[in-house]
């Protein structure tokens, strides 16, 4: 029976501490420092390391096959909010954020990601995990490519579309963003590359794209599922509370370590690193999914 979370912060902590046992809550530890390292290393906001892993993690513990994926992707954006928050603020101690830049872009990309919340809803979970997988493979070939192919970059923002492209570019962004559950850097950091921007600007730019992705996604994928029944406990909508707390306590303090190892890293090198993590993750979820979809012929 559907429930939405309705206690205070300190109450929801307690009765989590209550609901979950030890061992989901070293899992759910876990994947919040190992998202928030990639969040501020690879200023993606460490969804795609959270979509994949919660996709198993819910269904190990049952969870219907027709919600897991878009619970996936919901709680996946609520806790890009807080991961971005502090990435964005250590990328920003190094000027690596390019604000103007932000502002412009920012109106398309909140209406994009709202409409990816409407669009997500809308299709099975196991199209929208393949589409996810699909995504990943072309994202990592585009950003290997760059990588092999030069390192060096234009001066900052130098060769930048008008803001009409720029808004309309943000609204794709965020579209495309809220489907996958990303805080946008996969398709932020190739973007901003293509016109010549320096990679570790690139980065701490994406970064601070990815809080009003996540913003509006994540209310989006709240309110298409709030009258699901299918839905656990402790969910609001496609946001579930127990894996939000657990992943955001460790989150937040690695995202500050990763974006700092990430201006330390070549342009090349994180380009190439970037791209191997798509891929990995990319053909995890083609595999998966090819079964998922043969089943059901």
């Amino acid at each position: 029976m559907y429930q939405a979370a309705r206690f205070s912060v300190f109450g929801c902590l307690q009765e989590w501490l209550n609901y979950c046992t030890m061992e989901m809550l070293f899992v759910y530890l876990l994947l919040g420092a190992i998202a928030g390292t990639a969040a501020g290393l690879l200023g993606i906001g460490g969804g795609l390391i959270i979509v994949p892993a919660l996709v198993l993690i819910f269904s190990a513990t049952g969870i219907s096959p027709q919600v897991l994926t878009h619970m996936a992707v919901g709680t996946s954006l609520a806790t890009i909010i807080v991961t971005s928050i502090s990435s964005v603020w250590a990328h920003n101690a190094k000027g690596a954020v390019d604000w103007r830049l932000f502002w412009i872009m920012t109106p398309g990309i909140l209406v994009g990601s709202w409409l990816g919340g409407v669009t997500a809803d809308l299709l099975p979970g196991a199209w929208l995990q393949l589409l996810i997988g699909v995504f990943a493979i072309f994202m990592s070939v585009r950003m290997g490519l760059g990588g092999l192919a030069s390192a060096t970059s234009q001066e900052n923002g130098h060769h930048l579309p008008g803001a009409a492209p720029l808004i309309c570019s943000g609204g794709v962004i965020g579209w495309l963003a809220a489907i996958f559950g990303i805080g946008g850097g996969a398709l932020v950091v190739p973007y901003l590359s293509h016109f010549g921007t320096k990679m570790q600007r690139a980065v701490g730019t994406s970064a601070a794209f990815g809080l009003p992705i996540a913003i509006s996604g994540s209310i989006s994928f709240a309110v298409q599922g709030w009258d699901n029944q299918l839905l656990p406990k402790w969910s609001s909508g496609y946001i579930y509370w127990p894996a939000f707390v657990g992943i955001v306590l460790t989150s937040v303090l690695f995202a500050r370590l990763g974006a700092s190892v990430a201006h330390k890293i070549s342009a090349k090198r994180l380009k190439l690193c970037f791209a191997l993590l798509l891929c990995i993750i990319g053909v995890r979820f083609i595999w998966q999914n090819f079964n998922l979809l043969a089943g059901l012929g």
